[in-house]
């Protein structure tokens, strides 16, 4: 039950920030980016400030136009995008091997549309965990009305180091990361370009390259089990829906012309007051992050799906006794 109507969108711009605070909040997030002066070390150093506006600006905009899944998927010909990302979210399932009765932790889960697939999937309870107040907010909505409220909550907090804490020695850590790819030259400045829109669009600090995720892993202690950029070898390609040469019935909202009309309605729903002020420019950093998403793609220097499954190790005397 996403929200999906012109209204919703408008009424839930700016999330938990008050609404005659919108404004501010975009220009205080906007100069947290390279093409408004930003620099990267006070991103990271007021990472939970700049995450925090960012979603509380953009969660309703991603569940107009994307559903309650944020995320992509690898894709076979003749597959729509919703079934792609049920699909993946299975994969991830299947992989970790989850059965009836176990409990899932879901790491950056957003409102919680692969949570409540998955628990559903695998007969699972799935922990979210977010740093976002509203997105929790929101996803505790959308689990009673889905009526899995009594298998899948939310809670609070997210990083390597702190998933390798609360498992237990033999289970699975399983992921998808937003990463640069090897084709990303840091002297390029049309490549810097891309990488600064996704950033600003999407709300991170610095998008990693494959090499230094993996690094992070080892270094909280992980075991990596396998790993692969699963955009590589998709039939369609991830990025094809924000693609402006494209167009579909299904996807209608994601294309050029549901972008259109998204935008004047955003605008004329900021006219009359429906919408707090700061709707539009909100619109604008999302609508640049798409052109650098799929620029990214097709130059191959940036992909949403890098996957790995890893292992916390067991002990010397389990390793043993096994």
């Amino acid at each position: 039950m996403s929200k999906s109507g012109t209204f919703d969108l408008a009424s839930g711009v700016g999330g938990k920030i008050e609404k005659k605070e919108v404004l501010s909040a975009v220009d205080k997030y906007e100069k947290y980016h390279v093409s408004y002066g930003g620099e990267e070390a006070d991103r990271k150093e007021n990472y939970t400030d700049m995450v925090n506006k960012y979603y509380d600006l953009v969660t309703s905009f991603y569940e107009y136009g994307w559903g309650e899944s944020f995320h992509f998927a690898h894709r076979w010909n003749g597959e729509s995008l919703r079934e792609s990302i049920k699909r993946h979210e299975h994969f991830l399932a299947l992989n970790l091997g989850l059965k009836r009765g176990q409990k899932v932790l879901d790491v950056g889960c957003g409102i919680g549309g692969p949570l409540r697939e998955v628990a559903r999937f695998s007969g699972t309870s799935v922990t979210g965990l977010n740093n976002n107040e509203y997105q929790i907010t929101r996803g505790k909505t959308l689990n009673r009305a889905a009526g899995v409220d009594g298998t899948c909550n939310f809670v609070k907090l997210g990083c390597y180091k702190e998933i390798y804490r609360v498992l237990k020695p033999g289970q699975h850590f399983a992921a998808y990361e937003w990463c640069m790819t090897d084709s990303f030259d840091p002297s390029n400045q049309e490549h810097q370009k891309i990488k600064a829109a996704i950033e600003l669009g999407d709300g991170l600090p610095d998008i990693r390259h494959t090499k230094q995720c993996l690094e992070a892993l080892k270094l909280a202690g992980f075991e990596v089990i396998w790993d692969k950029d699963l955009a590589e070898d998709s039939p369609v390609p991830w990025y094809l829906p924000l693609d402006k040469s494209h167009f579909s019935l299904t996807s209608f909202r994601l294309t050029a012309m549901g972008r259109f009309v998204t935008r004047n309605m955003v605008k004329a729903l900021e006219y009359v007051g429906l919408a707090p002020a700061g709707s539009q420019r909100v619109q604008m950093f999302l609508e640049e992050a798409a052109e650098g998403l799929v620029a990214g793609g097709k130059k191959e220097i940036f992909t949403p799906m890098y996957f790995f499954l890893a292992r916390k190790p067991l002990s010397a005397s389990e390793t043993q006794d096994s």
